[in-house]
Formats: C-alpha cells, structure tokens, sequence
C-alpha cells in the first residue's frame, strides 16, 4: 500500500479545506519570518554603519532626525554648523578623530557628500575600479550607484540641489567619475563622495584650500565663513560619551546625538508594531492548527466506511494512523514551505523597489536559525491537531462501523 499517495488523494478528495488550511499556515509563516529577518537585517545595517560613530555632531533640531540623516542619509538634515565651531569641537581632548560631511545635492536621486578620506576607511571601503578623489569635483561612486545609472570611470554628470530628484541643476559645474568602490553593504553604496571644496564651490563660497583650513595649525578666528552638515566623532574614551554630548547641547549652538542611544530608541518604538504584528501572524497559526484539526476530524467521520474495510483488506492499524498523520504534516510543512517563499519574495520585492531603504545582510534563499525554530513550531502543530483524529482511526471498530453503512 502506497501510503505516500493514499495521502495525496485524501487531501485533493477534499480542495477547499485543504486550500484555507494551508492558505493559514502560508500567512502566518510568511508574517513571522517576514518580519524576523526585516528586523534582522535592519538591526545588522544599523550596527554597520555606526560602527566606528560614537557620536554625531549638526545643527539643533531632532537627534534622531540628526542620525538618519548624517549617518544613514535617508533623512533632510537638520540644518548647517559653522566649520570654525566644528573645528573647535574636533580638538577637545576627548575626540579621536572628527570626520566633516557636507551635502544638500544629490544627482538622479544619490546624494553627493563632500568629506575627506577618513569617511572611506570608515567603512573599509576599497576601490573597485580608478583612484580615490583629490582634486576638485573628483567623484568616487558607491558600488549601487555606478550600477544602477551606468556611470563608468571618465563619465561627468551636474548634481541638483536637494535630496529627491528634480531638483534644481548646478549645470554650471560638472563631477567627474575617477573611482568606483567595491561594495561594502553599508550606507557608502548608495552615495557619491567627492571633497568638502568641491560642495563649497557648487553653492558659491569662497574657495579656500580644503586641508588648509582644517589643519590644526591654522588659527580659528582667520577661518573662512564655512558650513558643514555634520560632524562624525569618534571618543578617545569612555569619558567623552558621559561629557561631550551634553556640553555640546548646553553650550554650543550645535546638537550632538549618539547614535547607539537613539537607534536603541527607535527600535524599541519599532518593536511595538513588530510586536503587533507577530501576534497577529500566531493567531492565524493557531486558527490554522485548529483548520488542520477540524479538516482531519470532519475527513475522518467521512471516510469511516473507507477505513473500515481498508482495516478489513489487511491494513494495520498503524498504517491507517500513518495516512492521517501524514495528512496533517503534509499540509502544515507545505503551508510552511509556501509562507517561507513568500516571506523571500516580499523582501526580494523591497530591496528591488526601494533598494536605498534596505541591504539585505543575508542571501535571500538562505535558512535561519529562527526559520528552522518556526518549521519545528509548526511540524508539531501539525502533530497535535494530527493526535486525535489517529487516536479515532487506531480505535476504529470494523465490524460496527460496516454494520451502519
């Protein structure tokens, strides 16, 4: 006896409980791992790209705005400080090191930061292809960018002013393509970098010498009246995480945000929703555990006649217990299977429509441990709603249940 294809003609001999139970199980599934690797691979971004960022430095507003905008770069910022400041700030003794950024323009949608090497080595970030930036209006791509418009070494291109495509055009002036990074999975694919003179000359500043006029030697009140977005800092200490932040907002007229604190934040706000939505999705698991029981309890009552002289052909208890069995792990480890790939093709459909929103940090076919926690979840709710219905078929009485038919 084929027990594997008995199976199969069961479950097809009864299609719309078979379909609403493994429909269930398919939204469930696919509601919970969606949102476990969402929420993983979010958290893996964040500690990625603040890594090395002990605190950022801009001008007053939100610190979370502050955050997502000068660290992320999916934000407006919060306005400019001025560089003399900025310079001010970069030599207390509790600073390692203070990496300038400046934007406002962006060219068909990517930002164009102006900063200096250090941010590269931030993110450990290596030429792909072409040579890092020097001169003025030099620019190095991120891996995304040059894929995604095509831009190749030698290419010029005009930036506009804004964050968002259609923005006003500086076509005035022309970047020139001399470097593309290697991909880094990091907020530095989906920029263009070139250097801070460079941001200054686009919106009519005075030229000066970029290394000049930050070089430790060069006194403070001779500065020219620049601005950058925002300052990134790097503590020499534990100290300047307890000091630093709270003598900036209380005696400067610039703000500093730590962005392990407000991403903390933030996901904790997240979380709420996350919350929500995950016990929604063991709700519908449990309806479905309850469908998969129902469906196996109404098919049993129906097919008593059929077991019964199954029993009397010389089939054993046990492989009539098998069948049901089977039944039920059939329909909840394919409703798994199918949540699963669902789960996979709404991610795959995220990262391709709003690819500056999301990196995914794991293959998207690949298999996680909270994924085989939840397969083990489900094969035993399989199992249990399977229980009674096997006890009912192991208990069957031939020759009274043949008596009534």
């Amino acid at each position: 006896m084929n027990l594997f294809k008995l199976t199969w003609k069961n479950l097809l001999a009864r299609p719309l409980s078979t379909l609403l139970s493994l429909i269930l199980i398919m939204l469930g599934v696919g509601l919970i791992t969606f949102v476990l690797q969402m929420k993983q691979d979010f958290e893996s971004q964040m500690d990625k790209n603040i890594k090395g960022i002990d605190m950022v430095v801009g001008a007053k507003g939100s610190p979370l705005q502050l955050i997502l905008s000068a660290v992320f770069h999916i934000d407006a910022p919060t306005g400019n400080i001025k560089l003399a400041e900025a310079e001010k700030l970069r030599k207390n003794r509790f600073v390692k090191s203070a990496i300038p950024l400046s934007y406002g323009d962006s060219y068909n949608g990517y930002r164009i930061v102006g900063t200096d090497t250090t941010y590269d080595r931030l993110y450990n970030a290596g030429l792909k292809t072409g040579d890092l930036r020097k001169a003025n209006f030099e620019a190095n791509l991120g891996s995304e960018v040059a894929e995604n418009l095509k831009l190749r070494i030698g290419d010029k291109f005009s930036g506009a002013h804004g964050l968002v495509e259609g923005g006003e055009a500086h076509d005035d002036t022309q970047y020139i393509v001399v470097g593309i990074f290697e991909t880094t999975n990091t907020v530095l694919d989906q920029l263009i970098l070139t250097n801070l003179q460079s941001v200054w000359e686009v919106h009519n500043h005075k030229k000066v010498d970029s290394h000049e006029e930050t070089s430790e030697d060069h006194p403070d009140h001779k500065l020219p009246d620049l601005e950058i977005t925002a300052l990134l800092i790097k503590f020499r200490s534990p100290m300047g995480v307890v000091q630093l932040p709270r003598w900036v907002n209380t005696q400067t007229n610039m703000q500093a945000a730590v962005p392990s604190y407000e991403l903390k934040r933030l996901i904790n706000l997240m979380g709420v929703g996350i919350d929500t939505i995950n016990s929604v999705a063991v709700v519908i698991m449990i309806v479905a555990g309850i469908s998969v029981f129902i469906s196996l309890f109404n098919s049993l009552k129906e097919r008593q006649p059929e077991l019964a002289l199954m029993r009397s052909y010389g089939a054993s208890r046990n492989q009539l217990a098998v069948t049901i069995l089977l039944e039920g792990l059939f329909i909840t480890l394919s409703g798994y299977l199918l949540g699963l790939l669902l789960s996979k093709a709404g991610l795959a459909v995220i990262v391709r429509f709003f690819p500056q929103g999301l990196t995914l940090q794991s293959p998207p076919l690949s298999f996680t441990m909270p994924e085989f926690y939840l397969l083990v979840i489900m094969l035993s709710i399989g199992l249990l709603a399977s229980l009674i219905p096997v006890l009912q078929a192991i208990r069957l009485n031939i020759s009274r249940t043949l008596s009534k038919f």
